[in-house]
């Protein structure tokens, strides 16, 4: 396709891939968040579906072939799981599980605003210095190898296909093949410190007794991922204030919606007439100060890794805000707003992520057009994400189908918090953001430990180990092997896993409605 001349996300031909493909996904957002408690991605099945409908020998189903327009369309299904599962539904059923079903509304309007708030910055933050392209991505990388791999040749779709058939067959045998496909493609040492994070959580439990305390109990994870990420904001602030004219003012902006959402929240939530003015001023200033640092540290995260510390962040945030003396409304709302923001910025990311690569080449017009689409495409998938939402948040709930995450935070509001909690998360906290600042904004070397130190998932640190040696063998051992196969094979491995995970996911819901 000539530069200049990219798809349109609402031409009639990506409309027709854009909005069944985003509403089918919403609604297996909203299934899988009820049932699995999370939501995941649907960009790598999103861009086959497009390219098989393209490979269709049908006049009608032509314009499918263009690799830019199947980007829009899985940019859209990638928005809509997330936006529909984690942004949305599982902040407004917390309301239902605490008993406080009038805070729904409120909550939802300020979840849905938000979302925008998310896409926006997004696409606005992509290619700075803050979440570079040339990033690992790994989602997005997978995607693009995927719809790469049926154009530019036999050589790199053997890369591919190998990666997915290792994926798909680590995944059935419970591996984490993300975890040793992420290994292909970002610097070996952020990599080792998230890998050292999983493997102390992992088998912390299988050491001596007393080489470790019990972590999660002795609150080591949540001060150090605490101070990290608030170190890793400062760092973003930092880069912000040496370049202006490219981080500032969406920084600025985006903490200003988040401000004008808290108000909102504040007032439709009704605190306005149950807080004195000076908790009401600390509720509005540490709502949109907790989603802020989450949506920036969920989407770095996800850029460097792809997990998101999503939930355990919303928890500390939770936490702080029953230290602070919140009610429970305010804790409520505060909860749910935090939970609502990055998930769907990282999954825009990866999006965006996943255009540049199969826009590399093309003019700076084209790559600037390819992204306005892209955005377009997320907005109108968020559109309709809402839309699913809203119509069957009253029937789930009603048949008690509230996301598991939501009856944890429920009980840690009734419950309260122990008066020492601070006092034991603060050294670590400040030993967290020490790592943090040491590492630098580049390796985000203490984010990352203490995100794989929140992870319950030791075979995801086995596995990067197992991808990092495989990674040094083929570049010491395979000189035929080139960094474009490797990043192929990569991508492939990822790719497989999010294949069989759907396939996984898919059958555990048919499953369990049965």
């Amino acid at each position: 396709m000539p530069a200049g001349a990219h798809p349109a996300a609402f031409s009639r031909a990506s409309l027709a891939l854009i909005v069944p493909l985003s509403a089918l996904a919403a609604l297996l957002g909203v299934q899988m968040v009820t049932v699995l408690g999370t939501a995941a991605s649907t960009a790598v099945p999103a861009a086959l579906a497009a390219m098989a409908l393209g490979a269709l020998p049908w006049t009608l189903l032509l314009p499918f072939r263009s690799i830019h327009r199947q980007n829009l369309a899985q940019s859209a299904a990638a928005v809509a799981t997330i936006a529909a599962g984690n942004t949305l539904l599982l902040p407004i059923g917390l309301p239902v599980a605490l008993g406080r079903p009038d805070l729904v509304a409120p909550l939802f309007l300020g979840v849905a605003l938000a979302l925008l708030v998310d896409l926006l910055l997004a696409a606005r933050l992509f290619a700075t210095p803050a979440f570079p392209a040339e990033a690992a991505w790994p989602q997005g990388r997978a995607a693009a190898e995927t719809i790469l791999a049926a154009r530019e040749g036999e050589h790199r779709a053997v890369s591919l296909l190998l990666g997915l058939a290792a994926g798909a067959f680590g995944a059935m045998y419970r591996v984490p093949m993300l975890a040793f496909g992420l290994a292909f493609l970002a610097p070996p040492w952020p990599l080792l410190a998230f890998a050292l994070g999983l493997l102390l959580r992992g088998h912390a439990s299988d050491l001596p007794t007393g080489w470790l305390p019990d972590l999660m109990r002795a609150q080591i994870p949540q001060g150090l991922l605490l101070g990290a990420a608030l170190a890793a904001v400062a760092q973003l602030v930092a880069t912000a204030l040496r370049r202006r004219a490219e981080l500032r003012p969406a920084l600025a902006q985006a903490f200003a919606a988040h401000l004008a959402i808290a108000v909102l929240l504040a007032l439709a939530g009704g605190l306005a007439s149950r807080l004195g003015p000076g908790m009401l001023a600390l509720f509005v200033a540490y709502a949109a100060l907790a989603a802020f640092v989450h949506l920036l540290v969920c989407g770095l995260a996800a850029m460097h890794t792809g997990w998101l510390p999503a939930l355990a962040l919303a928890m500390i945030a939770l936490t702080l805000g029953l230290l602070i003396g919140f009610p429970p409304a305010a804790l409520c709302l505060v909860t749910g707003f935090t939970a609502a923001t990055g998930p769907a910025f990282a999954a825009f990311g990866h999006a965006l992520a996943t255009g540049h690569i199969l826009r590399e080449g093309t003019t700076e017009a084209f790559q600037q057009d390819g992204q306005r689409q892209q955005r377009r495409s997320a907005l109108l998938a968020a559109a309709i994400a809402v839309a699913v939402v809203w119509l069957s948040h009253a029937a789930l709930f009603a048949e008690g189908r509230v996301p598991p995450m939501d009856h944890v935070y429920a009980i840690a509001i009734r419950a309260g918090t122990a008066p020492d909690v601070l006092s034991r998360m603060l050294p670590w906290a400040i030993a967290g953001a020490a790592l943090q600042f040491a590492g630098g904004p580049t390796s985000q070397l203490g984010l990352l430990f203490a995100t794989g130190l929140m992870l319950l998932n030791p075979a995801a640190g086995w596995a990067l180990l197992a991808g990092l040696a495989c990674r040094d063998f083929a570049r010491r051992r395979l000189p035929a092997a080139t960094p474009q196969d490797l990043r192929s094979f990569a991508g492939g491995a990822i790719a497989g896993d999010a294949l069989y995970g759907l396939y996984d996911s898919t059958w555990r819901l048919i499953a369990g409605r049965r």
